[in-house]
C-alpha cells in the first residue's frame, strides 16, 4: 500500500477517499453520493486535509451480502427517461410527477447545451409505485394539476432542501451548521442577519466541501450556486430562523475569529471542530415545522403559512405593523438573546435612510459613471466655468 494512502487518526488506521472508493468498487460520483447519504462515513483530515475514511469501514461494507452489487444499488441514480422507463410510464408524465414534487432529486449536472439534468435514487422510484400506484396511471389528481397549471416546480427546491438536511446531519460544528444554512441566503439577506462581516466570512472557510474537493466547470459550480438560494418568500423565511438559531448556538460555543487573534485549541487550520464519523445528532430543541412539509411523500402538501411570525411581507420578511421608536435612520437592533421578541426583531427586513441601501447605492453609482461617459467611451469636455452664459446671450443677440 502506497505511504500517501495510508496513515493513523486517534489510533485508527485510515485510507484516502480515492483508495477507499477503489476497493469498494465505486466510481467518484458514486462515492460522493455515498458520502453524502451517510452510507459511507468519513472522518476530517488532519490540518484541513481531504476526510479520510477508516479502514474498518471499508471493511464493513465489504463484509456486507451481495457486495459490490447492493452498495452500488444503493447509490445507482437515473434520469428522466430511465426514470421512466422503471416506473413504466412516459418521460412527459415522469416530469410531471418531478414537477410536482412526488419525487426529489438527489444530484445534477449540466449537459453540453447548459441545461440542468436531475438525477434520482433509483431505489426512492421502486418506493414511489409501491407507495402510491395511482399516480402513474389515469388522470392525474386534482392538487397536481393545479399546481402544475401554476407553473410550480419543486425540483430545485425539494433538492435544495434533502442537500441541507442532509449536510446538517453530518455536520457537528455549529459554526459549519450555520454556514450550510447560510448558503440559502442571497448576500443581501445574509447580511441583514448576520451583521458582522467577520462572521459571514467564516461561514466560507467551515463550510464542509465534498471529499474530492471541487469538481466540475465554474458554469457548474455557478449553476449549483444558483440552484442553493432560496426563492420563494416562506423558504426565505424558514432558512433565515434556523440561521438565526443555529447562529445562536455557534455564538455561545466560540466567537468567529477576527484578525490577530490567538488560534484556538481543539480547532484544525481553517478553524473547524474535527469531524466525527458517526453522524450528528443535535439536541432536542423545539424548531419550527417547515412549510413544504415532506419532500418524499407521494402527494407533497402545499406550503403553509407562517401564523406566529406575522404575515408575510416583502421577500418573505414579516411585515412591520408598528415603527420603533428611535433613529429611523438606523438599523433596527436585535433585541437581548433569549427575550421574547428577540427572533422577531433580527427577523425584519433592515431599515435604511433615504439613499443608504446597498442596493440604491450601487445603481447611483453605476448611472454616475455612465453619465461620465460618452457612448464612444471617451468622458465628455467640462464646460468653462464663468461668462458662459453670457457669451451664450450674445450668441443669441
Amino acid at each position: 500500500m502506497p505511504v500517501t494512502d495510508a496513515g493513523h487518526m486517534n489510533g485508527a488506521q485510515t485510507v484516502a477517499a480515492s483508495r477507499a472508493a477503489a476497493e469498494l468498487v465505486l466510481k467518484r460520483g458514486e462515492f460522493e453520493l455515498a458520502v453524502h447519504l451517510g452510507i459511507v462515513r468519513v472522518e476530517a483530515g488532519r490540518s484541513g486535509g481531504r476526510p479520510r475514511v477508516r479502514q474498518e469501514e471499508v471493511d464493513r461494507l465489504r463484509a456486507e451480502d451481495g457486495f459490490p452489487g447492493t452498495l452500488r444499488e444503493r447509490v445507482r441514480t437515473v434520469g428522466t427517461a430511465e426514470g421512466a422507463r422503471l416506473l413504466g410510464i412516459s418521460p412527459v408524465r415522469f416530469t410531471r410527477l418531478a414537477r410536482a414534487g412526488c419525487v426529489t432529486p438527489v444530484a445534477l449536472y449540466l449537459n453540453r447545451y447548459r441545461a440542468v439534468v436531475w438525477l434520482y435514487l433509483a431505489q426512492e422510484l421502486g418506493g414511489l409505485a409501491a407507495r402510491s400506484p395511482e399516480l402513474l396511471v389515469g388522470r392525474s389528481p386534482a392538487w397536481m394539476r393545479d399546481r402544475l397549471d401554476s407553473g410550480t416546480d419543486c425540483r430545485p427546491r425539494n433538492w435544495r432542501s434533502r442537500r441541507i438536511e442532509r449536510l446538517l446531519t453530518l455536520t457537528g460544528d455549529p459554526w459549519a451548521r450555520a454556514a450550510v444554512v447560510a448558503q440559502a441566503l442571497d448576500p443581501a439577506q445574509l447580511a441583514e442577519v448576520v451583521d458582522d462581516p467577520y462572521e459571514r466570512a467564516y461561514f466560507a472557510r467551515v463550510l464542509p466541501e465534498p471529499v474530492f474537493g471541487q469538481r466540475g466547470s465554474s458554469a457548474t459550480r455557478d449553476a449549483l450556486e444558483r440552484l442553493m438560494l432560496a426563492d420563494e418568500p416562506d423558504e426565505i423565511l424558514w432558512r433565515r430562523v434556523n440561521l438565526i438559531m443555529e447562529l445562536d448556538s455557534a455564538r455561545e460555543l466560540r466567537q468567529a475569529p477576527r484578525p490577530g487573534d490567538e488560534p484556538q485549541s481543539g480547532l484544525d487550520a481553517f478553524g473547524r471542530l474535527p469531524v466525527s464519523a458517526e453522524p450528528y445528532e443535535p439536541a432536542e430543541r423545539v424548531e419550527p415545522a417547515e412549510p413544504s412539509g415532506s419532500v418524499h411523500r407521494g402527494e407533497p402538501t402545499e406550503p403553509t403559512e407562517p401564523t406566529e411570525l406575522g404575515e408575510l411581507g416583502e421577500l418573505g420578511e414579516p411585515a412591520v405593523t408598528a415603527e420603533p421608536a428611535g433613529d429611523p435612520a438606523r438599523p433596527v437592533e436585535p433585541a437581548a438573546q433569549g427575550s421574547s421578541v428577540g427572533l422577531l426583531a433580527r427577523l425584519r427586513p433592515r431599515r435604511w435612510s433615504a439613499g443608504r441601501h446597498p442596493r440604491v447605492r450601487a445603481g447611483r453609482a453605476a448611472a454616475r459613471t455612465a453619465r461620465r461617459v460618452t457612448p464612444g467611451g471617451h468622458r465628455p469636455l467640462a464646460r468653462p466655468r464663468g461668462g458662459s452664459q453670457r457669451e451664450d446671450a450674445a450668441g443669441r443677440e
